[in-house]
């Protein structure tokens, strides 16, 4: 019965408008010009979904590659979004080193959901990325 009431909980959540949050939708997160965005992370999330995707933004060309970060983003994004046809690869590690994960095209408002490891979780634990688009 457990199982039934998950799915039934997946499903209500799926449906509720805003389950997304404040984050854009893959398809909406283009550049000014109207070029296309490989991925934006975001350096705030929030245990409320419509909080998430706030705070300082980093928007990601596809081809990006960054075995180091930024000064003032390693180990700082807690949001993110994949565009259409893309895939952005993280590591935990300086250099392209440590536990990594692939995120597919989609809206990832809380990293605090994706495990990394036993322990963490993919919040505050990214220190070096790759995105592309096919």
């Amino acid at each position: 019965m457990s199982l039934l009431c998950s799915l039934l909980l997946a499903l209500a959540l799926a449906a509720v408008p805003g389950v997304q949050g404040a984050c854009p939708q893959p398809s909406d997160i283009k550049n000014i010009n109207g070029t296309r965005t490989c991925a934006k992370v975001y350096d705030k999330s929030d245990p409320y979904y419509d909080l998430c995707c706030g705070g300082a933004e980093l928007s990601l060309e596809p081809g990006t590659d960054m075995p180091y970060l930024p000064s003032g983003w390693k180990n700082t994004i807690s949001s993110l979004v994949v565009g259409p046809r893309c895939e952005l690869t993280v590591w935990s590690s300086r250099g392209k080193a440590g536990k990594s994960r692939k995120f597919s095209s989609g809206t990832y408002p809380r990293l605090e959901e994706y495990r990394r490891g036993l322990f963490g979780d993919w919040s505050n634990s990214i220190s070096s990325l790759y995105c592309r688009c096919f």
